[in-house]
């Protein structure tokens, strides 16, 4: 019996440091020291240092765990950020046996902390998602065509193949992420990505709704010309998951959003029926897609908030938070003003 016991212990700190990263620093030798320091501050054990190598610079790994990857990184960033040859690498880690334990780690600390990734990690993957290149506008097209093909033949497998395909979320996700870090850059890019994307969408709809030779009045099409109170609520719990599986870098968890919460099948509708035209349903998709921007752009915001994403320095947190500000009631305010043309919609009928 102790046999088993010791063995399921020792399965289940391998699952555990599968979450565990290592930290590799390559930089002059000179700052060796300060580099120890920063590991003694946290209590880390696992800390390798290599040989100086021809250009006097030092390679030292650090395994860290969740909670001490963001406080290492940004201690790092400190000491390192003004220098030209520093380099400073997250580097993925399956398993480390047995797991490392740092003096101030506990049983209980262990059972109740969170799995999250740093600041760095979820900016580098969210960034891919907000490119408006060549591959995001072939996504866009081949999304769009599916999504309208499987909404005209009345075929939810292929809508749902469409969902998964998801190229509309990245930006979104981006746009959420830029705002709380202050982020321009990434604001700009999202925001560009976000509009030609949506544009892309509806033009390919209405391509479509154009050529397209038999009726418009198929069952699915006609789901997504119309909207809800229900929709809101499902868009803001979505557009929570799909930022929370991020950050707690549990990506599976994205494929179930992309069905829930759908930005290309309402696009694509809108631009089918303005290709009759019939500017009553394409009214009613847009503002279904519409909503649906709003409660996930609200969501992941509130999610980012709530696991503190937020930039390394004080005073880029500081214009953060300004911004932060206003971007919430921003959303909220067009979340009222949504919800209002819902009613309105609905008492017109």
């Amino acid at each position: 019996m102790k046999v088993v016991t010791q063995v399921t212990t020792f399965f289940i700190s391998a699952v555990d440091c599968a979450r565990m990263k290592i930290i590799e620093v390559i930089a002059d030798a000179g700052h060796t020291d300060t580099i120890t320091g920063i590991v003694e501050q946290y209590e880390i054990h696992d800390h390798w240092l290599g040989p100086v190598n021809e250009d006097g610079r030092v390679a030292s790994r650090i395994l860290v765990s969740d909670e001490q990857r963001q406080k290492v990184l940004d201690s790092l960033q400190t000491v390192l950020g003004t220098s030209d040859n520093a380099r400073i690498m997250v580097i993925p880690l399956e398993v480390a046996l047995p797991e490392p334990v740092s003096k101030a780690d506990d049983e209980k600390k262990r059972k109740k902390r969170a799995a999250t990734i740093s600041r760095e990690e979820l900016y580098r993957q969210v960034e891919q998602g907000a490119q408006l290149n060549s591959n995001f506008i072939l996504y866009v097209v081949l999304s769009s065509i599916v999504a309208a093909i499987g909404m005209l033949e009345n075929n939810v497998a292929v809508i749902i193949g469409a969902m998964v395909i998801a190229p509309l979320l990245g930006p979104n996700i981006a746009l959420s992420l830029g705002t709380s870090l202050g982020d321009r850059v990434l604001v700009g890019a999202a925001l560009r990505s976000l509009l030609g994307g949506t544009v892309l969408a509806v033009l390919t709809g209405y391509a479509v709704g154009m050529a397209w030779n038999d009726s418009l009045d198929s069952l699915e099409l006609m789901l997504r010309t119309d909207v809800h109170y229900s929709g809101t609520a499902i868009a803001l719990a979505s557009g929570a998951a799909a930022s929370l599986s991020l950050v707690s870098s549990v990506s599976s968890v994205l494929v179930g959003v992309m069905v829930a919460v759908a930005l290309m099948p309402p696009a694509v509708a809108m631009g089918i029926m303005l290709s009759v035209p019939d500017m009553d349903n394409a009214t009613g998709a847009a503002l279904l897609l519409a909503l649906n921007i709003v409660c996930i752009n609200l969501s992941a915001k509130l999610v980012f908030l709530y696991r503190g994403i937020r930039p390394r320095t004080w005073i880029e947190a500081r214009k953060a938070r300004q911004s932060r500000t206003l971007y919430i009631l921003f959303w909220i305010i067009l979340l009222i003003l949504s919800c209002a043309m819902i009613w309105l919609k609905q008492s017109v009928r």
